[in-house]
Parts: C-alpha cells; sequence; structure tokens
C-alpha cells in the first residue's frame, strides 16, 4: 500500500475480525510480534498490554496454544455460543486496536467491524474448512494447517498495511 492510499482503518478491523474468526489469538499475537514494527504504527502500540513484555508474550503464547489446540479432537467447535463470544471479543480488542491507525473510524465503530467480522469469519472459515475436508477427502488437519496459514500471513498482511 503507498502512503497516499492507506487501507482505510474500519476496513482494516473488519478484516482482523475475519481472520478473528479463523483463530481468535492470531490477530492479537500478530500485533504483539509487530509492537516495534514502523510499519504497524498506531496509538494500540501504547496500550499497556503490547508495551509489556509479559502482555505481548501472553499475547504470543495463546496464539501459539491455538494453534496447536485447534488439532486436537476435544477441541470444541468455532461456532458454539462461548468460542462465537470469544472470537467477537477478540474481533473486537483488534478493531479497536486498527481505529487510531487511519483518519476515520471511532474505536466503537471499530469495535463493531472487527466483532462482526469476527462473527461472520468463524462461520465463514468453519463453513469452508468442513466442504474443502467432504469434497477433497484431505484429513481435517491438512486444511486446518493451510487455514493457520490463511490467519497468520491474512493477520501480518493487514497489521502492516498503511
Amino acid at each position: 500500500m503507498s502512503k497516499t492510499d492507506p487501507t482505510p482503518s474500519l476496513v482494516r478491523a473488519v478484516l482482523l475480525g475475519v481472520l478473528s474468526g479463523s483463530r481468535s489469538a492470531t490477530p492479537l499475537a500478530v500485533l504483539a510480534l509487530n509492537h516495534d514494527a514502523q510499519e504497524a504504527r498506531g496509538p494500540w502500540q501504547r496500550w499497556r498490554l503490547f508495551r509489556s513484555p509479559l502482555g505481548r508474550g501472553a499475547l504470543v503464547a495463546a496464539g501459539v496454544g491455538e494453534l496447536v489446540g485447534d488439532k486436537l479432537p476435544a477441541t470444541p467447535s468455532r461456532v458454539g455460543a462461548g468460542p462465537l463470544f470469544g472470537r467477537a471479543v477478540s474481533g473486537a480488542v483488534a478493531g479497536i486496536a486498527m481505529a487510531g491507525t487511519g483518519r476515520r473510524g471511532t474505536p466503537v465503530a471499530a469495535a463493531l467491524a472487527g466483532a462482526s467480522g469476527a462473527l461472520v469469519g468463524s462461520w465463514l472459515f468453519y463453513r469452508a474448512r468442513k466442504a474443502v475436508v467432504e469434497k477433497t477427502g484431505l484429513p481435517d488437519v491438512a486444511v486446518a494447517l493451510v487455514e493457520d496459514a490463511v490467519a497468520v500471513s491474512g493477520s501480518v498482511a493487514v497489521v502492516r498495511s498503511r
């Protein structure tokens, strides 16, 4: 993205929200890992959670834990009430982080955009993963690994876009 054509903050909030629907902790972990990146500048970098090495470490650990935990048979469905709520909260926080990175968008609007994106993304990724497994016969773990790659690379792209 050129500096004269930045991605609007509400679009970034929705995109990180959608990616939170795939892996709820990944966008926050990516924010934590990009705390000092010039490409990712924003007021969120001053939040205590992202200033603190302990906070950043916890977010990264949560992200890694979710990438592993998603493959376990006992992991609940992402479209259950509890997981959906958690993904919406994660999307809202990621959305608020994006609110200060552009010229438009208030934190409330960005939180709503991120939470809405997370709800849509949860169902989108859930149905897409099921469809790919059913239509191709690929093991669920293989499809989940591709989903991981989409969530991580997509989050990096959104966080670093300006």
